[in-house]
């Protein structure tokens, strides 16, 4: 049953984003991480990481992969993987539970390595990400299905992936950072009457922004 447009009611009567309407991999990730606030350094950059390599494939594709992809790169310890060497990247493209393209796999390796940087700057991943959350005040009054679709960056996004790109960053374009906020809890882009929706804004308003260092 479809009650408003891109809201479905689940069986249970739950009313979710239309793409979450049955129970699946991707029913489980937009119910228990999509737009959930997240100040993890690791989570974070793991989240760069991977849409990065979903570029020109579907987000479901790379979810399921995730896991082989956390075994590959070392859970996305940031550290670990700014170690990998020229070994590491062949080991890689031999992986068949992954995405195996050179260019991305090579990115991610560069990122972490060019994270380190930015750590030291601002004291964390979150800190530097979460200074450019948008404005609430900025996003959409109403979201539905067919803003969703249109919604695919944002200013805020695109000063982001050009800053990235700046610092040396690969693989950041202004759509994969927005797709990183969406999923990370910059902003909350569930469909109005979603009720995950409703739990995520409780998140983000109890949600303490963290701060670059002093």
């Amino acid at each position: 049953m479809v009650t408003e447009p891109g809201v479905v009611a689940r069986s249970d009567g739950v009313l979710t984003c239309w793409y979450a309407a049955e129970k699946s991999l991707m029913a489980d990730y937009h119910d228990r991480e999509w737009g959930r606030p997240v100040r993890e350094d690791r989570r974070l950059f793991e989240k760069l990481a991977l849409e990065g390599f979903q570029s020109g494939l579907s987000w479901l594709t790379i979810l399921r992969k995730r896991e082989n992809f956390r075994r590959a790169f070392r859970a996305f310890d940031i550290e670990a993987v700014a170690r990998f060497t020229r070994r590491s990247v062949d080991r890689l493209l031999a992986d068949a539970g992954i995405v195996r393209n050179r260019a991305k796999i090579e990115a991610t390796i560069n990122n972490a390595r060019r994270c380190r940087s930015l750590i030291d700057e601002f004291g964390s991943l979150a800190a530097y990400v979460w200074s450019f959350e948008p404005d609430a005040s900025t996003h959409p009054r109403l979201v539905d299905r067919d803003a969703l679709m249109k919604m695919t960056t944002c200013p805020e996004a695109i000063a982001m992936s050009r800053d990235l790109k700046s610092r040396g960053w690969a693989f950041v374009g202004p759509t994969t950072v927005y797709a990183f906020m969406q999923a990370m809890g910059l902003v909350n882009d569930h469909i109005d009457g979603c009720q995950f929706g409703d739990d995520v804004e409780r998140a983000r308003a109890r949600f303490a922004r963290p701060k670059k260092k002093s």
